[in-house]
């Protein structure tokens, strides 16, 4: 679920986060401090045990990753990746030849006009220049929040960055991290204790400056048949600049001995 960047376990790196943010305290009036903190250590450990199996069944699948790039609606960045696990725990990614990895750029202006024509072209080509890399840029602020960073939301706890709602109707209970990657964004999860996963994954941050290109990314998760748990899309959107990233994960399959 990375562009370009370091390949980590996904479900791995979750399990020493959620570890850290059921860590929180949360004593609602009803418990005493050693009740809340029984409650806790007994969550904790459940939640260990579910997410290890998670990612040892994740370690039998191949799949594979379509990242697009989009400006105005129109896709102009597609590549997709073979993904699968190495020994080493990490995800090893391969490039699918034919699997989209092209680029459009855009029209480079008319023949118009002797040199008036060719420089309208030479602007418009530095704009589509100047483009592709803030999409570039766009697309690797993804990797700061996905995954989630151990470390970062360590700190944060030790900062009093992080607020705890109680569980909704639905079961959720959301946790909202400030500061986690840059001053003034957050990260918001929505963890489902019962069934001990991830349910819900929202960042509200920026590419360069917080009021010029705010951006907004979500995590939709899905199950398996045998009910492992992986992110299936990413979509990150900088709505001012009118620039989407999507990062999808399909056909999982199990791999041969």
């Amino acid at each position: 679920m990375v562009v370009n960047g370091k390949s980590r376990s996904d479900l791995c790196t979750y399990c020493a986060v959620l570890a850290i943010l059921l860590l929180i305290p949360a004593v609602t009036p009803a418990q005493n401090p050693a009740q809340a903190n029984a409650g806790r250590e007994e969550k904790i450990a459940a939640l260990k045990q579910s997410l290890a199996q998670n990612q040892a069944a994740l370690k039998t699948y191949t799949w594979t990753e379509t990242t697009e790039i989009s400006l105005k609606g129109e896709v102009k960045k597609r590549e997709q990746k073979q993904c699968r696990y190495g020994a080493d725990g990490k995800v090893q990614k391969t490039v699918i030849p034919g699997g989209g990895g092209q680029e459009k750029q855009a029209e480079k202006g008319g023949g118009g006009g002797r040199g008036g024509g060719r420089l309208k072209g030479a602007i418009v080509e530095n704009k589509v220049e100047d483009l592709k890399e803030y999409m570039e840029k766009a697309a690797a602020l993804v990797h700061q929040y996905v995954p989630p960073d151990p470390q970062k939301i360590q700190a944060a706890a030790a900062a009093g960055k992080i607020a705890m709602q109680p569980a909704s109707a639905q079961g959720l209970s959301t946790l909202t991290i400030s500061d986690y990657a840059k001053a003034g964004d957050k990260l918001i999860l929505g963890f489902d204790p019962a069934a001990k996963k991830l349910r819900s994954y929202q960042v509200q941050s920026y590419v360069e400056k917080p009021k010029d290109d705010a951006v907004t990314l979500g995590v939709t998760f899905a199950s398996l048949p045998d009910g492992t748990n992986y992110p299936q899309q990413t979509l990150l959107d900088v709505a001012a600049k009118n620039v989407t990233v999507k990062i999808t994960n399909s056909g999982y399959a199990k791999t041969t001995p």
